[in-house]
């Protein structure tokens, strides 16, 4: 059992997971990898914001050491639909009214357009 904070899908938050899965899928398939989706469904955005630039700086460390990584695509902009769980899973940077479709962004999508901004071309550079 691993001890640390949950995501609201009761897995442990783990920034460095990511690099982790990026380093195994090079490893079985030989291939660059990019990453089409990554996130963590919480409902608590201090815990979303937290999250993304750690991930990321591991990402972009992981590319450092020879790891082939295409590049970095955020799972989810919107909080959707999950088949499991209805409206109830909060993965967006931005949140919906469902009645009016108003978006509102969560904090979240600030720092992940800090990060983008701060680590543009990071994973490219890395090749």
């Amino acid at each position: 059992m691993v001890d640390g904070e949950l995501n609201g899908m009761g897995t442990v938050i783990a920034p460095g997971s990511l690099a982790g899965a990026v380093r195994y899928a090079h490893q079985v398939s030989g291939v660059p990898v990019l990453v089409t989706e990554h996130g963590i469904q919480t409902s608590d955005d201090a815990q979303r914001a937290a999250f993304l630039p750690g991930a990321v700086r591991e990402l972009v460390a992981e590319a450092g050491t020879g790891t082939p990584s295409l590049g970095y695509c955020r799972w989810i902009l919107l909080d959707n639909f999950e088949w499991i769980f209805g409206y109830g899973a909060q993965l967006g940077l931005y949140e919906v009214d469902r009645a009016t479709f108003q978006r509102y962004p969560k904090p979240g999508a600030r720092v992940y357009a800090d990060v983008v901004r701060a680590r543009r071309g990071a994973l490219t550079a890395s090749r």
